[in-house]
């Protein structure tokens, strides 16, 4: 499965300061690097996916994150659960709309296989969802990410994106949650 390193920065980035750790980080490796910028409070993520080594290119760019990013940055490492794509690669997709959770151990299966079998699913084909990828972080919390490329901000809240929210699997899962995060960003550079 994939494997990313998110990079948490606590400023908002511009284009330019996103292109330089964007730069910084690629130089010499097989990696892909996009940037995202929260709407409502002063924070970017920086998305780095690796190709051909994995583990050596994460690693590589995981050292060069002190030189590039604020010292206060966070980096967490990421492992892919589930990919979907209801559009092709390439799309335009400008916001990025990111959930991240702890869940009750005693309602971790309930909640895995809610993700797995209806919610992400039924968010994934919302028209104007581009992609919807689910991410486990083994050390740390919060443990799980689901991340949702849109093609308008209008899609996150419509509608057919609430009918997905307000199923009675949902009603029964969400209590569940914990230390729940839930932010909206506009991607800057991908």
């Amino acid at each position: 499965m994939e494997q990313v390193l998110l990079i948490k920065v606590p400023t908002r980035l511009g284009v330019l300061a996103a292109g330089r750790i964007r730069a910084a980080l690629s130089e010499g490796l097989a990696l892909s690097v996009d940037v995202c910028a929260a709407v409502e409070i002063e924070e970017s993520y920086v998305y780095c996916r690796a190709q051909g080594d994995v583990q050596a290119v994460l690693q590589t760019a995981r050292s060069r994150v002190a030189t590039v990013c604020p010292p206060d940055s966070q980096v967490v490492s990421l492992e892919g659960m589930l990919h979907l794509r209801s559009e092709p690669d390439g799309i335009d997709a400008p916001w990025h709309y990111v959930v991240e959770t702890d869940v009750t151990p005693e309602s971790e299966q309930d909640f895995n296989d809610w993700y797995t079998r209806e919610h992400m699913p039924g968010l994934a084909a919302v028209p104007g969802t581009a992609r919807a990828d689910r991410y486990l972080c083994r050390q740390g919390t919060p443990r799980y990410y689901a991340c949702y490329d849109l093609r308008t901000r209008e899609t996150f809240g419509s509608p057919p994106w609430l009918a997905v929210r307000g199923t009675d699997w949902s009603s029964r899962v969400r209590p569940s949650f914990r230390n729940t995060r839930r932010t909206m960003f506009a991607r800057v550079l991908g």
